[in-house]
């Protein structure tokens, strides 16, 4: 979005000309949904959930306090709100990955670690930030459970079009898909107070192995 310029010039008669680069009223309410958006899910990656307040998220978007209040009338709805952007940006970038026209085993392995790759992205601690305060938090709750299910569904597809359509037809594809899931998303947990590479992660050697297994083994 450009950047509002300064006045560009008057007409010979004296009136201002019109600025080229002004913007609509739309795109200026776009263009600060979009920082507030932006502020929000750096401040609960930075600052954790009790950390990224409505203060904090405002000051770093740079907007009025009525303005926030505008696109987001409350806490829990921006926060949930700034997670799901986040995953979204994410799947948008995960169904054009480098290795979608590999095939075979080749394709298990690549989906496999391209599965592992999505929780070590910043969405995944947001979304641990947040799960983690919803359970004790019922307005959260509320608001975070139906965005949670609506994005699973749209993860179901990206994950099977990253294992292709020959592996994502097998019998056995939803019971590895959830498998994975659950036991990736367990272990990226244990990052949070036992950071290491995990590139080199030997549980990944284990759901490649099982993948390969329950998909029929290695062509």
């Amino acid at each position: 979005m450009p950047r509002l310029s300064g006045v560009a010039g008057h007409y010979a008669d004296g009136m201002a000309a019109p600025n080229p680069a002004r913007r609509t009223q739309g795109e200026r309410r776009a263009s600060s949904h979009q920082l507030i958006l932006d502020a929000a899910v750096a401040s609960l990656v930075e600052d954790g959930y009790a950390g990224a307040t409505t203060v904090t998220i405002q000051g770093r978007a740079g907007v009025s306090r009525g303005r926030l209040l505008h696109h987001f009338p409350s806490r829990s709805a921006l926060l949930v709100a700034a997670a799901q952007h986040l995953a979204v940006e994410r799947l948008i970038d995960t169904e054009t990955w480098p290795h979608a026209h590999t095939t075979g085993s080749e394709r298990i392995d690549r989906a496999v670690e391209q599965l592992w790759e999505t929780f070590r992205q910043p969405y995944f601690w947001a979304a641990m930030e947040l799960w983690t305060a919803a359970r004790t938090d019922e307005a959260l709750r509320a608001e975070l459970l139906p965005e949670e299910r609506r994005l699973g569904l749209a993860i179901q597809h990206v994950v099977a079009s990253m294992f292709g359509p020959v592996h994502s037809g097998h019998p056995a594809f939803e019971d590895l898909r959830e498998l994975l899931f659950t036991s990736m998303r367990g272990v990226a947990l244990t990052y949070a107070i036992d950071p290491r590479d995990p590139a080199t992660d030997p549980h990944l050697a284990l759901w490649r192995r099982t993948a390969h297994s329950m998909l029929g083994g290695r062509d």
